[in-house]
């Protein structure tokens, strides 16, 4: 589905949220981006196969671990 070089992530791989959008809708809480995965602005996602990933949000700094 993306045409864009270079190309964005799938919709099954793990970072499929930075593919770009290609219609964004705001005032309704979405966006459809070029992977064909429908984002909502609560974080969930559906996915072009109908998987349903749940609302997740992203780590604190306080939860996040470095390397040493």
């Amino acid at each position: 589905m993306c045409q864009h070089q270079p190309a964005c992530p799938t919709a099954d791989s793990a970072d499929r949220e930075a593919a770009r959008p290609v219609v964004h809708h705001p005032e309704q809480g979405w966006s459809l981006l070029c992977n064909g995965v429908l984002l909502f602005e609560d974080t969930g996602e559906l996915l072009p196969d109908g998987q349903i990933i749940a609302p997740h949000r992203p780590l604190t700094t306080a939860q996040v671990m470095t390397a040493a």
